[in-house]
């Protein structure tokens, strides 16, 4: 088997099974918060049994706390139905910002974990580009990965797509340790085979703080 192949199903393997693994902890973690306050409402009803009055306020409170939870799982299921469906079409047109938003509310635990906050740039104009959609969304994942322990705790990065005259960038800017990172070790041949596979490049510029990826507007596989 090609070399290149190998570590990019590797790397493709790796990052289906982390996504998934935080997805699952997300939802356990919604799970457990509304197992708490079902216990809660259990208490009520034995103190009602009893005679004892019932609170309106904090059963209301309760019931919101409740209803606050599904719609956080609906959005965490949302997200991994696309997620498991990035792997339907090997090229795709699609908005590269909305990519670069998905993969940050991917890494959402992952950012939270670590101090760090990301914040995707925002803009009303859409930057498509014809690519494999997967293969995307594990670079990005592996190069904000290492882009957190570049920002330091507490930081923000700030994560920017935007068109350029040969095609399209995302950048990963104020990263304010970029400098003390080791050359060596980034990117790593996972990055690289993405990179290769995707027909784009990789610039990690300490003297501003970012990491830049460049882009071509479109790719054949």
């Amino acid at each position: 088997m090609n070399d290149s192949l190998d570590v990019r199903e590797t790397t493709a393997l790796r990052f289906f099974g982390n996504i998934n693994a935080s997805i699952s902890h997300e939802i356990n973690n919604v799970l457990a918060i509304i197992n708490e306050n079902a216990g809660l409402l259990q208490d009520f009803t034995l103190m009602a049994d009893k005679g004892i009055p019932l609170d309106p306020k904090r059963l209301n409170s309760l019931a919101e706390k409740i209803i606050q939870q599904i719609r956080r799982a609906e959005g965490i299921v949302k997200n991994m139905n696309r997620f498991a469906h990035s792997v339907d079409e090997s090229v795709k047109s699609i908005n590269l910002r909305d990519i670069v938003e998905f993969v940050a509310a991917l890494s959402g635990r992952f950012a939270s974990m670590r101090g760090v906050t990301v914040k995707p740039k925002p803009s009303a104009d859409p930057v498509t580009i014809t690519t494999n959609p997967f293969f995307l969304e594990n670079l990005i994942y592996l190069c904000l990965d290492f882009a957190m322990d570049a920002a330091g705790p507490g930081n923000t990065i700030d994560i920017i797509a935007v068109k350029t005259e040969t095609g399209t960038q995302v950048r990963f800017a104020q990263l304010a340790d970029l400098a003390k990172a080791p050359a060596d070790k980034f990117p790593s041949e996972r990055e690289k085979a993405l990179l290769d596979a995707l027909k784009a490049d990789l610039v990690v510029d300490a003297g501003v703080g970012e990491l830049v990826i460049n882009l071509p507007r479109g790719i054949d596989m």
